[in-house]
């Protein structure tokens, strides 16, 4: 037909992506997506299913059951732990201290929660203190952190003391650990946490579409035990179980080409190790967070609360951020990101994460950096 689109082959920039997420994909990872497709419910599909769980209960170092891809990007994820464990008329605990405690809130609401906060400045983390105080005042029935704070480059500590302090109000706990699975240390069993979920793109470099979550079996008999169902019927846990359980039952087709990758990022973090693979992401970041200071570059959180997969670097004065990522992208194709929320304008954030997390896209990084820097009259004759 004359008006059909005339679209040309597929040729994507062959980019070095050190944001925020995505991370470069192994190739073993694409190879995976490249091979032939089966039924969902095909036995080799339900085969890899198992293999993919007991992978994934690894990563998150926990002996939970209930741990599964869900069918979709992190905030799939996301949704499915906060769909499911909010019960309308439930108080929610969240964090104020990042865009993504904030996306909490928006979905707490949504499965007819009621919200009160625990606040924190952006850049840094949540006192236990004064989430103490919190669960005192409010008597929250779920309280929901940010392990990793994607938008401040903030690595949440104490996490069992939260933990602690949540189980002795009898509420439950949900970690959002999308930029901390696999990049940073991270024990959902030994930290107490309820409920955890992530995203594959960010420390597990995997293509978006299938996002680890895992429940303790207190959170889901809390899930099985709803009066009325989730709000969400794609997202509803208890039919999920008829999949990802034993009964094997259809409930949606799975993202089969993304259930593939998963598994193979995640054999890619058996075959290294876990505790190895949070080394490697620190080393790794430890040289980049060096060569930023060879720069003038610092840092904004402090160097306790810093997350090594994700790092903000603040923007010296005179300097135009955007103009800085766009000769980046344009000249050197190198992705960093602009700051979000709070610090929109005042940071980059810069990922060091999964294969990323390599001497030579750090090493890359730096020289395209100090270039568009230059460009700028920042640092020269340094």
């Amino acid at each position: 037909m004359s008006d059909a689109p005339d679209v040309g082959e597929l040729t994507p920039p062959d980019r070095t992506l050190m944001g925020p997420g995505p991370s470069d994909v192994h190739p073993r990872v694409l190879r995976a997506m490249s091979t032939p497709l089966v039924g969902h419910l095909d036995p080799s599909f339900v085969e890899l299913m198992d293999e993919v769980q007991e992978l994934l209960r690894y990563t998150f170092r926990t002996d939970n059951e209930w741990t599964i891809p869900v069918s979709g990007t992190g905030s799939a994820a996301m949704e499915a732990a906060i769909g499911n464990l909010v019960r309308p008329g439930d108080t929610v605990l969240v964090p104020t201290n990042g865009y993504f405690g904030g996306r909490m809130a928006s979905m707490v609401e949504r499965a007819g929660g009621a919200v009160v906060e625990v606040d924190a400045p952006w850049g840094q983390p949540l006192d236990p203190d004064d989430v103490a105080a919190a669960f005192d005042e409010h008597q929250p029935d779920v309280f929901g952190f940010v392990h990793a704070e994607t938008s401040t480059g903030v690595l949440q500590p104490e996490v069992p003391e939260l933990t602690r302090i949540a189980h002795e109000h009898d509420a439950y706990v949900v970690a959002d650990t999308v930029t901390s699975l696999g990049g940073v240390e991270l024990r959902v069993d030994d930290w107490d946490v309820d409920v955890a979920y992530a995203g594959p793109q960010k420390c597990l470099s995997c293509p978006p579409g299938a996002s680890p979550l895992t429940l303790n079996d207190r959170a889901m008999d809390r899930v099985l035990d709803r009066d009325e169902p989730a709000r969400s019927w794609y997202l509803d846990l208890s039919l999920l179980e008829g999949y990802w359980g034993e009964e094997r039952a259809y409930h949606h087709t799975a993202p089969i080409t993304n259930v593939y990758a998963l598994r193979e990022a995640l054999r890619l973090v058996a075959e290294e190790g876990i505790e190895a693979r949070w080394e490697r992401h620190r080393a790794m970041a430890e040289s980049l967070k060096t060569g930023l200071d060879s720069l003038g570059l610092a840092l904004h959180p402090d160097e306790e609360f810093w997350l090594p997969s994700l790092n903000a670097v603040e923007v010296p004065d005179g300097v135009d951020p955007d103009a800085v990522i766009d000769r980046l992208l344009s000249v050197y194709d190198v992705e960093i990101a602009s700051g979000l929320g709070d610090l929109a304008g005042d940071v980059w954030r810069v990922g060091c994460m999964g294969y990323s997390a390599r001497p030579k896209n750090v090493s890359y990084l730096l020289s395209a950096l100090a270039d568009a820097l230059e460009q700028q009259g920042h640092g020269a004759g340094r």
